[in-house]
């Protein structure tokens, strides 16, 4: 026998818990800083003119780390002497925190089997607090270092960055639920998300959003890609010019890679009209470089567009969230007329419009946001200003979605549901009188409807001449089940006047008969057979012990009327269900037998 461990009270293991949920944020965030830490220290000692010592490189390693996280830090030592503050973030670099600190929360909220599970609020307070403890302590580490992090933003932006990926990672290890909302939210709220069509519509703005915002950058990052192909010259130039060592030019690289985000959202904001900032003095928009700009040498810089008046190539930029406006349409339009739902399921135009108009507005706040953490200061002078400004590129994506995107989901929702040779645009009372409109221009689906019903039944004479050349005609693509051809058909190829569920009546469809029933196909195997069903009956018996009644399967009256016509009155059972039917041993001794002799008065049997 194994000796197991004496149970502990709920108060100890709750303890436990939450203090392995507090490890395991200590845990991500030491991970995090660890790998950079690593990487620095690579650089440093591959470097052949370190300016500094080891503790210097771990110091810029932990200042680097609280950047990714949205810290502003500052370089106090500069050529004038005043502290110039860097305020981009790489947000390459964010995906690694944030992914730790959500990874570390999910776990926390699912223990591993055999261990308490901790209350939501608890992981999610736990995995923060150990967290951000190593944050405050790299905060700490930083303050003798040739980067050093603002204090004010450890709480803002660092904290919520933090906040956020663990509430992430907790809503994850729930099963991503919508609602219900906490107590203390408005009941309106409350009553609107419990309804399932409230959700559904949430649902299909939110990813009709997410994916115009994705469109949007993407062009964005198109763009900077084209502007970098035709100014390639200048960023080699650039990127030569920053280092003369391979381990230099290896961070410069990695550095580059980082940024691409952020410029790929430079470009969307470019795109989009209020362009970004180069300078507090320069700005770069589709309609011209304005002001002096003061960029600094750095490859992914090389493709700002060139001071002066813009070209038609640079308008063409306008582009972007005209593509974007029109795939957050059709995204939403997806939701409201999808290709396998009946006319009565489609979305009203009021609630097309007010959908797409709520997945402009999330496209618009999320626009708003990313392009806030794409910019930042890179010095007390001309370079306080620098990247895109997010109070104007938000509003510019809601009216450029909004005012694009409603009308195409209208537009795209009218097509759809007049678009010819769909079978689901086909109403539920669309069938009736299809055989006598086999000449007529009207509705297409009923005609090919009646022809292939037709066609099956052999009743193609009775249809009209216009009724055979449809019969005929050749299948749509889009739509291969409409017309009948000899690979696909659905019904049984037979003689004329005849079909898988029997000959048709002479004044149509066999739906037309008063008399069909809908399961008159059913198969006639041997299951469904009078002395089949009989055997199984006996069989159940038997093995029930006694417990079945005496009386036989109930046979329905489909099949009933078909056993009556085929068979004989005076049909007998099988074997197997004759033998299974007598009587048995307990049965015998209680029944009297049939031709016993008749009892004396009192009550035995006549003697010999």
């Amino acid at each position: 026998m194994t000796e197991r461990s004496p149970m502990l009270p709920p108060e100890r293991t709750r303890t436990l818990a939450l203090a392995s949920a507090f490890l395991r944020g200590v845990a991500a965030a030491g991970l995090g800083l660890g790998s950079l830490a690593v990487l620095v220290t690579v650089f440093w000692i591959s470097s052949p003119y370190p300016d500094s010592g080891p503790g210097g490189a771990l110091r810029a390693a932990a200042a680097v780390w609280l950047l990714a996280h949205g810290a502003e830090l500052v370089r106090p030592d500069t050529l004038s002497g005043v502290p110039a503050p860097v305020g981009v973030v790489p947000l390459l670099l964010v995906a690694g925190p944030v992914w730790l600190a959500h990874r570390a929360a999910r776990d926390a909220a699912e223990p591993e089997e055999g261990r308490r599970r901790p209350s939501q609020a608890g992981a999610f307070c736990a995995v923060t607090a150990g967290y951000l403890l190593v944050a405050a302590g790299a905060a700490a580490y930083t303050r003798d270092g040739s980067l050093r992090v603002v204090p004010d933003t450890l709480a803002f932006p660092v904290a919520l960055v933090v906040a956020g990926a663990a509430a992430a990672g907790v809503w994850t290890a729930a099963g991503r639920p919508f609602g219900p909302l906490p107590s203390w939210s408005p009941l309106v709220l409350q009553e609107a998300v419990a309804r399932t069509l409230f959700r559904n519509r949430a649902e299909a703005a939110c990813r009709a959003a997410a994916v115009g915002t994705a469109v949007l950058v993407g062009g964005g990052a198109l763009l900077v890609a084209v502007a970098l192909g035709r100014n390639a010259a200048a960023a080699q130039e650039s990127f030569l010019a920053l280092s003369g060592d391979w381990s230099g030019r290896l961070a410069v690289l990695l550095l580059a890679v980082s940024l691409v985000p952020n410029a790929a959202l430079w470009g969307a904001a470019y795109g989009l009209g209020p362009g970004f900032a180069l300078g507090t003095g320069a700005t770069a928009t589709p309609l011209g470089l304005t002001g002096a700009p003061a960029v600094p040498h750095f490859p992914l810089l090389a493709a700002a567009p060139e001071q002066g008046p813009a070209t038609p190539l640079n308008w063409a930029a306008l582009a972007v969230p005209a593509v974007a406006a029109l795939a957050l349409a059709w995204c939403a339009v997806r939701r409201a007329a999808p290709a396998d739902a009946p006319r009565a399921q489609v979305w009203s135009p009021r609630e097309t419009a007010l959908v797409t108009g709520l997945a402009a507005l999330g496209c618009g706040a999320g626009t708003a946001l990313l392009t806030a953490v794409a910019g930042g200061p890179l010095g007390s002078g001309a370079l306080a200003a620098f990247g895109p400004v997010w109070w104007l590129a938000g509003p510019a994506a809601l009216a450029w979605t909004a005012g694009i995107g409603v009308p195409a989901a209208l537009l795209l929702r009218l097509w759809r549901l007049r678009e010819r040779g769909w079978a689901w645009r086909r109403d539920a009372d669309a069938p009736e009188g299809a055989e006598d409109t086999g000449g007529a221009e009207g509705d297409e689906d009923v005609r090919e409807g009646a022809d292939v019903r037709e066609g099956a039944d052999g009743n193609d004479a009775d249809a009209g001449p216009g009724a055979a050349e449809e019969t005929g005609k050749p299948r749509r693509w889009w739509a291969p089940w409409r017309t009948g051809e000899p690979g696909d058909r659905t019904v049984q190829e037979g003689p004329p006047g005849s079909a898988a569920g029997g000959p048709a009546p002479a004044g149509g469809a066999p739906e037309d008969d008063p008399g069909f029933e809908p399961y008159d196909f059913l198969p006639t195997d041997p299951w469904h057979e009078k002395e089949t069903r009989e055997a199984r009956w006996a069989s159940l018996k038997r093995g029930s012990g006694g417990l079945m009644a005496d009386f036989p399967a109930r046979i329905p009256a489909a099949l009933r009327s078909e056993e009556t016509s085929e068979q004989p009155a005076d049909a007998k059972l099988t074997d197997a269900a004759r033998a299974e039917v007598k009587p048995t041993g307990a049965e015998r001794a209680d029944a009297k037998p049939a031709d016993a002799k008749p009892a004396d008065a009192d009550g035995r049997g006549a003697t010999p």
